[in-house]
């Protein structure tokens, strides 16, 4: 971060403050309050949030307080900054116009913070991530062992978390790289930069005993016992839009189908495809022990995209070490890895869903 950075980050919050320094009959003599940093952080974190409790726990303050601060600093600017509207915080005009200001202002206090970090005399840095279980267990290892050589002082802080407690972690600033779905999290994610890993194919998941290459009408061409099987759907339980649309490529594809279970956990699911419970539709990654496959099932094409894995993190870490290594390092493991054999479509499912996944 340079010197003109710094200065436009100390003028951007002089002017907030500017802004609100008006003569008040009353009072002539007195000082108006200031805004600080730690209620831009709660204006951003509310702002960012769907409710006050939300942003309490990515900031890790008790509710009251974060509720207190939030209205010293309406008070301070002299209107409301949110509107309140059945449990959520929307953003006001002055909030909006406050929060692209704030911004700025936070992105260099951080480019500020994080710099100076380079100088902090030989201590360890931690370098804090959080992701999706399939990214942390297949792609991360061989990362950072690429790294070791580079930064062998450096130590790691690894979560893994659902997509959505990812981004609260961001926001709050208690990681610094998230490893994530892009589809998994919508346009919530912006602000954050998003760096490509690699692209994730989605796979149908069957029991071994299931051969599916040669089916072309699922009542004609399998025994009933496999087709009891291959209608027992195991689905993930995403929590986001993305839910609804698995659930129509089950309706579309294999609409004699019912719920056998619902899972948290990719590997649950593929579990008890293993089994003999049902069939899964995943995301290959998910399906990987080491470099190959989880034994007793196979993988089958199926016509949708590919779910992109990104690494999201605040632009400046793009270019600050040892974290743009990182990152440099996740892309080649993304671009080298080889996932394990995956079958052709079968026959009766060689068609475009109406929705994609």
């Amino acid at each position: 971060m340079d010197e003109n950075e710094i200065d436009n980050s100390e003028k951007l919050l002089g002017q907030i403050n500017a802004l609100l320094r008006s003569p008040r009959p009353a009072k002539a003599d007195a000082k108006r309050p200031e805004i600080t940093l730690h209620q831009l952080r709660i204006f951003w974190a509310v702002a960012h949030s769907d409710t006050l409790t939300k942003a309490a726990k990515q900031l890790g303050l008790a509710q009251p307080s974060l509720s207190q601060q939030l209205s010293k600093l309406e008070g301070i600017v002299g209107t409301r900054l949110f509107d309140r509207r059945s449990n959520q915080m929307v953003l006001t005009d002055a909030g909006n116009y406050m929060m692209s200001r704030a911004e700025t202002v936070l992105r260099n206090m951080r480019d500020l913070e994080d710099g100076l970090a380079q100088f902090s005399g030989g201590r360890r840095v931690t370098v804090r991530l959080s992701g999706i279980s399939s990214v942390l267990r297949v792609l991360l290892p061989s990362a950072l062992a690429r790294m070791h050589g580079k930064f062998p002082d450096v130590d790691f802080d690894i979560q893994d978390n659902a997509p959505a407690d990812v981004l609260e972690q961001l926001y709050g600033r208690r990681v610094n790289i998230g490893l994530v779905a892009s589809s998994s999290l919508a346009q919530a994610g912006v602000g954050f930069l998003q760096v490509p890993i690699v692209d994730d194919p989605m796979v149908l998941v069957v029991p071994d005993r299931l051969d599916l290459s040669k089916v072309r009408n699922a009542n004609k061409d399998m025994r009933r016992e496999d087709r009891a099987i291959l209608n027992q759907s195991i689905q993930f339980i995403f929590g986001t839009q993305h839910a609804k649309r698995v659930e129509d490529w089950y309706d579309q594809m294999l609409p004699e189908h019912r719920v056998a279970a619902q899972c948290r956990s990719f590997e649950v699911a593929i579990g008890l495809v293993r089994a003999g419970m049902g069939v899964c539709l995943a995301p290959a990654l998910s399906t990987v022990a080491g470099t190959q496959a989880f034994e007793g099932v196979r993988l089958y094409k199926v016509q949708a995209p590919p779910r992109h894995i990104v690494a999201m993190l605040p632009s400046q870490y793009r270019r600050l070490e040892p974290y743009a290594s990182l990152i440099d390092a996740l892309q080649e493991v993304g671009e080298a890895f080889r996932l394990p054999s995956i079958e052709a479509t079968p026959p009766f499912l060689d068609r475009p869903a109406v929705n994609d996944l």
